[in-house]
């Protein structure tokens, strides 16, 4: 009677087995052949492990001899399959990825898989293989926007060295204005959540006018200093900054972190800043707002409280976004910044070398 060879496990191997054999988000097959590797290790036999595990006799031979002759690698990653070669793709694959690329339909946007199919004379399943073979997603579309501030480099060293050094005794704040944040009421009541339904909410809605709430995130801590006021003139700004002046310790400097909106820069702000030394107001380059960190926190206060909300009045909405910023500061986390100065220019070189070859084409 034939024997199955023994397998022998290095102490990294045997955990990285196990690691397989007992998790919950690791494939199926991964899970199966794993345990097959270990209960061969313990010695058992095909037989006994095929009838233990709810498998065949083969299948447990095949992945035994996979992890005999290629270990972990063996069994990871299934073997390339036999068939016959695209021959068909190879003809048009590289027609669809440049016109999929570098063409626009006339009447259109951008290409869908039937219009390109349609255009070159292919099926459009062969232009939705070849999209997803080279990861080919022309439906989506993300904002940017480069910035052409002329004190580009200056500002951004200015601004991220106050979030990776931060100085003694001061505290840095990010600021912010979310302007016409709008109370919306939905005109009738929205399905709930159940198994098998997402919930629901009425495309329509009646409008009860606006607030524009004002936020300076503490990054040492994560606490948010804020206050919502009915406009955003400099004259908002001000009773802002005041604010900020009466809720932080008074012997401490304070770095405040803002964009270029002209209202920050009103001659009337220059003035109470002069008469406010403590004050120090770093202005991040224009076309940056991902540089200043309290858009993150306005971010999800729209994604989580404003934006699924039915408000029946601005102080119904107001009551809202105050609960929700005092939930956080109950509990305030920091939010960390990490990229250097150098790893966000090579991003930025990158962009413009982009957007000068599109320009040039």
């Amino acid at each position: 009677m034939r024997v199955a060879k023994a397998i022998e496990l290095t102490d990294e191997d045997r955990k990285t087995l196990e690691r397989w054999a007992r998790g919950r988000s690791t494939p199926a097959r991964l899970v199966l052949r794993a345990r097959i590797v270990l209960m061969a290790t313990a010695g058992a036999q095909n037989l006994e492990i095929a009838g233990r595990l709810g498998t065949s006799r083969q299948t447990v031979g095949l992945w035994r001899s996979r992890f005999l002759a290629k270990g972990l690698e063996g069994i990871a990653k299934d073997a390339p399959r036999g068939g016959r070669p695209p021959r068909q793709r190879r003809k048009v694959e590289a027609r669809i990825v440049e016109a999929t690329t570098q063409t626009r339909p006339p009447h259109a946007t951008h290409w869908t898989t039937r219009t390109l199919a349609a255009e070159l004379g292919v099926s459009h399943a062969m232009v939705q293989r070849v999209w997803k073979a080279y990861a080919l997603t022309p439906q989506r579309l993300r904002s940017f926007k480069v910035s052409n501030d002329p004190r580009f480099l200056e500002k951004l060293e200015d601004v991220v060295g106050l979030y990776l050094n931060p100085p003694e005794h001061a505290l840095v704040l990010s600021a912010d204005e979310k302007c016409q944040i709008q109370a919306l009421d939905r005109t009738q009541p929205g399905l709930p959540l159940r198994p098998g339904r997402c919930g629901t909410m009425t495309h329509d809605y009646k409008r009860h006018g606006t607030t524009t709430l004002f936020a300076a995130l503490e990054l040492a801590e994560g606490k948010v200093i804020s206050t919502c006021l009915p406009r955003h003139r400099h004259q908002e700004w001000i009773r802002f900054l005041k604010l900020i002046d009466g809720q932080t310790p008074p012997e401490l400097d304070l770095h405040v972190i803002a964009d270029n909106y002209g209202a920050h820069k009103h001659p009337k702000v220059k003035a109470w800043l002069a008469r406010h030394p403590r004050f120090h107001i770093h202005f991040i380059p224009t076309s940056s707002s991902w540089l200043n960190l309290v858009e993150r926190f306005l971010r999800e206060l729209t994604d989580k409280r404003i934006r699924r909300g039915a408000f029946s009045s601005v102080a119904d909405l107001i009551a809202a976004i105050e609960a929700y910023i005092a939930a956080h500061n109950q509990r305030p986390k920091p939010l960390v910044w990490t990229a250097s100065v150098a790893t966000i220019m090579a991003k930025v070189a990158r962009a413009r070398t982009s957007l000068d070859t599109t320009r040039s084409a």
